[in-house]
Parts: structure tokens; sequence; C-alpha cells
């Protein structure tokens, strides 16, 4: 009876982590599978590029909008049914963008769309302490990272053999189907938690005693050096390097799948290791590889850069699950979601700094904005001082979290 007891609680997990991975995945590819889009959308729209971007901008806006409010509910009415109503939401969304008959129509399904991931993304990594065995928690967040980055590298290449085949449309109603599987797995798989009425008001000054905050900012400022490496390597190896487009792509996938490779494994080290230690591994080698982002390219081309970006992105996969783990372990059972969205809201705040913050620290070491028209070695110097502003925003990351590790370590002993 025990071994059968053990046996459905074990296949209970794993559909939970599947629901809990396929949400995940759609929050991200609604992230990236609309942006290779865009230029059929200016076509069938007969719209400006500044007007189709808001394709992307109302998906991003409503989703780190929302991020704190869809963790709130998740605590006040149930992180499950929370998350059922996201999926209902990012579903019917998705079918909206593949039915709308102008741009303006298509931009508020985005909306909605981004509505409906803010849930997804936040209450996924909420959920994970209650669904998940104590002793698998970093693999579990680990997983979740790993199906991030898959949707991140898979949305573009998805999107790109949808629009090779069929309409524009095809790249929102493909996601309709995910999403009404993962709707019917977390229905099944997912246990409804008791709502409301025991969920207290979020104490903001709780963030400073239980040292949540400085998980908050690390998040923010390694976020933004991350949407560094996608603004400014493309800018570095076209025109810095001279690549051609193809290679460009090439070379920019390295990241992703190297992220993809060391999710789970990074949840692994937490488990074995403590999220303290990891963090820490996490936030040095982010900070080695962004220091070796401003140095290796100029010494050895495009090998440096792919070396460098092979130190930076296992380094952002250990930090990812290390903070994630510690954070979710220090904070009352119920304002888990809320401190979720408060993750999230950090993560979308950061990649908002990294394109704007850090793309005009990119400009100024070019000594223009319009890069296009940049000397190469121009564009090296752009690179160099981007890096080293980076590397050092990853020693400031480390500084802030120090003591919190401590006393994560200590919670979770």
């Amino acid at each position: 009876m025990e071994q059968a007891g053990a046996a459905n609680q074990a296949k209970a997990s794993r559909g939970a982590l599947l629901c809990l991975s396929l949400s995940m995945l759609l929050a991200s590819l609604g992230t990236s599978i609309a942006n290779i889009a865009l230029p059929r959308l200016a076509l069938a729209f007969d719209a400006p590029f500044h007007q189709v971007q808001w394709v992307v901008i109302a998906y991003l806006a409503a989703l780190t909008l929302c991020a704190v409010f869809a963790g709130r509910l998740g605590d006040m009415f149930g992180r499950q049914r929370m998350l059922v109503a996201g999926l209902v939401l990012f579903s019917l969304a998705s079918l909206l963008c593949a039915l709308a008959p102008s741009l303006w129509l298509l931009v508020g399904a985005r909306a909605l769309q981004g509505i409906g991931a803010a849930f997804l993304m936040t209450l996924t990594i909420a959920l994970v302490r209650e669904t998940i065995s104590g002793d698998r928690v970093g693999r579990a967040m680990g997983m979740l990272g790993t199906m991030s980055a898959v949707g991140t590298a898979l949305g573009p290449s998805l999107g790109g053999a949808l629009l090779a085949t069929f309409d524009w449309r095809m790249v929102f109603a493909v996601l309709v189907p995910i999403g009404l599987l993962a709707t019917g797995l977390a229905r099944r798989a997912l246990t409804p938690g008791v709502a409301g009425a025991k969920s207290s008001p979020i104490r903001f000054a709780a963030l400073r005693d239980d040292h949540v905050w400085p998980s908050l900012i690390a998040n923010l400022l390694v976020a933004s050096v991350m949407m560094t490496t996608l603004i400014v390597g493309p800018f570095y190896l076209g025109h810095g390097l001279g690549l051609r487009a193809a290679m460009v792509g090439l070379v920019m996938s390295v990241g992703p799948v190297i992220s993809i490779l060391s999710g789970v494994p990074s949840g692994r080290l937490v488990d074995g290791w403590g999220p303290r230690r990891v963090l820490r591994v996490g936030l040095v080698a982010m900070a080695v590889g962004a220091f070796s982002l401003s140095a290796l390219p100029a010494l050895f081309g495009v090998g440096g850069y792919i070396a460098a970006i092979a130190i930076l992105t296992p380094g952002y996969q250990l930090f990812q699950s290390a903070n994630n783990t510690m954070v979710m372990a220090e904070v009352p059972p119920d304002q888990r979601g809320t401190i979720s969205g408060m993750l999230s809201l950090s993560r979308n705040l950061g990649l908002i700094i990294g394109a704007s913050a850090m793309g005009a620290v990119f400009s100024f070491g070019v000594g223009t904005s319009v890069i296009e028209e940049a000397a190469s070695g121009a564009i090296a110097d752009g690179m160099r001082l981007t890096f080293i502003v980076a590397g050092l925003l990853m020693a400031v990351a480390l500084w802030i979290t120090r003591r919190q590790t401590a006393r994560a370590d200590h919670t979770m002993q």
C-alpha cells in the first residue's frame, strides 16, 4: 500500500510539474513568437513599424503591470484556481489575436494575452513549493527556468516556420491548443488551495525584515544584464565583427541553447549544495562572464564572444534557480503569490532597464545613436564599456545578497 501511495504521489508530482512547465512555456512563447511576425503584420494592416511594435509592447506592458496583482489574487482565491483562470484567459486571448480584423483590436487582444501571461509566469513559481516535495524544489525551479529559455528560443523559429506555410494568424492560433492542454492538466494535477479568508494583506515592511528585497534588486540587475546581451550582441556581431545575418542568428542562439541545457542541472545543484552557495557561484559566474564580454571578443573575435556567453549563461540559470528557491522558502505561505509576482515585476523592470538604460550606455560608448553607421572600432568601444558596467552591476548584486544568503541557509536547514 505504501509503495502504491508513493507511486501515485510521484505520478501526481510529475503531472503537476508538466502543467507548471507548460504554463511557463506559454508565457515565454507569448513574449517571443510575435516578434518575427511584425514585418508581416505591417504589410497585412498597411501600418508603419512604430504602430506594429505595439503588438509586442502591449503584451510586455500588461505582463509587467499585472504581475503583482495576479500573485495577490492567487493568495486570496487559491493559486490553482487563478492559474486555471489565467490559462483560460491566455487561450481565449490567443484566439482573439488570431481572429483580429484590425491592428488595434490585435493590440487589445495582446494586452489581454499579457494579463493571462502574468498569472502563468507568477503563479507557476508560487505553486512549486506546494506541489513539489521539498528535496526537489530546486530541480523544479530549474525546470521552469529551462522552459522559459525554451520558449524564448523556440518562439522565433516556430513563428518563422508557421509564417513560411500559413497566414500570420497561425502564429497566435498555435498557442490555443497548448493553453487548453495546460488548463486540463491544471484542473487534474494541481490541488485547489484554500481561498482567501486567511490571506493577510501584503506587508511591504516585511520585505526589508525578511530580506526579500535583496533578491528583488538582484533579480532586476541580473535581468538587465541578460537583456543587454540580446540588445548589444547583434549590433556587435553584425556591425562590429561584420558577420552576416544568418551567422549572427546562429551565434545568438548559443546563449538560449546553453540556458536550456543548464536549467535542470542548476536546480539539482540547489537541492544538493543549498541556495546560498549556488546563488553566489551564479553571480560570480555572471560577473566573470560580463567582464569577459568586455575583453574576449576584442581579442579573439567570435570565439571570444561565445566563450564569454558560455560563462555568463550558466551563471544566470544558477542564480535563477537559487534565488527563486530561496525567496519562496522565506515568505509566509499566504503571500507566496504576491512575492512571486514581485519577482516577476522586478525581472520585467530589469528587462526594460537593459533595453533602455544599458542601450544608452552602449550608444554613449560608441559615440553615436546611429549604430549602423559607426566604425567597427567605435562599436568595440561601446561593447567594452557596456559590459564593464554590466560586470559592476553583478558585483553590486553579489554584495547586496550576501546577508540574505546567510539567512536563507539558516532558514532552510
